[in-house]
């Protein structure tokens, strides 16, 4: 055998052996959906090269064994959540109807949180005015103003918020901003980061990228933080799908304008939040903020129940289509849905699919136009089984509609950061907040109803007059789903 040959019967041994322990390793890996394991093996098997080099770089989700070993670190070494102060009989205690008691004990056992009453919210009127908001409460904070943002842009909105920071922070006010270093790389590489900076603003980047070459040796690149979180000294919170950014997002302005939805709560719900984002700051920086967190909360006035959930590659597998599943499950009278990715896994698309069948008035709505086409595609390969079942389907066609919203029976939401895709499910950090009020709700409910005039209704007719082709791309695409 010549030297040629020789090498070449080597290599494709050795090419063999990296094919036979990456369909091992697929085969073993914990927490994976047996729809994934097919779909990974077809992949590595069929496409010799390109296969292993996207399992390398896509297949596993991890963020990294030091930044996991450090956040379990932070998250073990947490004080305990404060009781109230001046003895309050409730004790943060929150009365949450029977009929509810469950989905609020699935989010406590996501992140430990239990409800806690005496909470108040209002429902912003669109997305400068929630940057108007956010910027009034950091010009009247008195002692901290905390911000995390996957996306913060150098433009209108983001600037502003960087000058409120700015100004709150020389008056003597503890800022710490925290951006993911993707969605946010403009801002954090211009000279508005250092300048906040100079000001005194504490700011780090979340997930940083590094060496892009090196970066899959110690973790995937596409797992970030995609959590919107502000707390402004600690009984102030908001949250919703909004970044800091102009609506008409100039990153992506032929999807403008983006409509998003934003709450702003007060109350011992905000302490919550603060835990969350402490989590994220301890897990990036060197500092402790454990006094901080023990600071006792004042006795809650009346308002209603909530709860945070948030949800990452770090926290219990499936735990976020496991609440979106709940609260599905959990309908009687109507469900109304809005999201700008919908990539279920199976039990999901089945839970919605089960509120329509046993006659739940269960609503969809999805942008027209989606700033990723095959998310868009993917969704649309699942319309004409919810369609069948009788859910109603809507294409929202006044801008990139990018609400994450769930109203049930008129009396509970859910609002946050989570899409209902894979990514927010696996791969993604998020942060939602799951509460029991009749008023708020009601207001969440005409948001989507405006969501709702404003869009197309689609009909089982026209999804199945789809040509071929279209319907061809839609279905491949949903089964590489557990892939992407």
């Amino acid at each position: 055998m010549s030297s040629a040959s020789y090498a070449a019967s080597v290599g494709l041994a050795a090419h063999i052996l990296i094919q036979v322990a990456l369909v091992v390793r697929v085969v073993l890996r914990p927490h994976r959906q047996p729809a994934s394991r097919i779909a990974w093996i077809f992949v590595i098997t069929v496409l010799p090269v390109a296969g292993i080099l996207a399992y390398i770089l896509f297949g596993e989700v991890s963020i990294g064994r030091r930044r996991v070993a450090r956040l379990r670190a932070v998250l073990d070494a947490m004080p305990a959540f404060p009781a109230a102060a001046s003895g309050d009989q409730a004790r943060l205690g929150a009365t949450v109807p029977e009929r509810y008691a469950h989905l609020f004990s699935v989010g406590r056992s996501i992140n430990g949180f239990q409800p806690v009453g005496g909470n108040a919210a209002s429902l912003l009127a669109d997305a400068n005015a929630a940057i108007d908001a956010m910027v009034a409460d950091i010009d009247a904070a008195e002692r901290h103003v905390h911000l995390l943002f996957y996306i913060w842009l150098p433009d209108g909105n983001g600037r502003r918020i960087v000058e409120a920071l700015q100004r709150a922070a020389r008056r003597g006010v503890q800022c710490r901003a925290m951006a993911d270093d993707l969605g946010s790389r403009i801002l954090i590489r211009s000279a508005h980061w250092q300048r906040m900076r100079e000001a005194g603003v504490q700011v780090a980047v979340a997930l940083a990228i590094g060496n892009p070459l090196l970066r899959p040796l110690s973790g995937r690149i596409d797992l970030r933080n995609h959590r919107k979180i502000v707390v402004i000294d600690g009984h102030i919170t908001y949250c919703g799908s909004q970044n800091c950014a102009d609506p008409e997002f100039r990153i992506k302005p032929k999807y403008a304008p983006w409509v998003d939805i934003m709450l702003r709560f007060e109350g011992p719900i905000a302490a919550q939040n603060q835990r969350l984002f402490a989590s994220d700051w301890m897990s990036h920086v060197d500092e402790d903020l454990a006094d901080l967190l023990r600071q006792p909360i004042p006795a809650p006035r009346p308002g209603f129940p909530a709860q945070v959930i948030g949800t990452g590659p770090t926290v219990r597998y499936s735990a976020m289509p496991e609440l979106f599943e709940s609260l599905m499950y959990a309908a009687r009278r109507e469900l109304i849905i809005s999201t700008p990715y919908y990539v279920p896994d199976e039990s999901m698309q089945n839970a919605l699919c089960a509120a329509a069948y046993r006659g739940v008035e269960t609503t969809i709505v999805f942008p027209a136009r989606n700033d990723s086409r095959v998310v868009a595609a993917a969704s649309r390969s699942y319309y004409a089984d919810l369609l069948a079942a009788g859910v109603k389907v809507y294409e929202y066609v006044g801008g990139l509609l990018h609400a994450k919203s769930l109203t049930l029976d008129g009396e509970m939401t859910l609002i946050g950061s989570a899409n209902m895709d894979r990514r927010s499910f696996d791969l993604n950090y998020e942060n939602n907040i799951l509460f029991c009020d009749a008023e708020l709700t009601t207001a969440v409910r005409q948001r989507q109803q405006q969501y709702l005039e404003s869009a197309r209704a689609i009909a089982a007719q026209e999804v199945a007059a789809w040509p071929m082709t279209r319907r061809l791309w839609n279905n491949t695409v949903a089964m590489l789903g557990p892939l992407l």
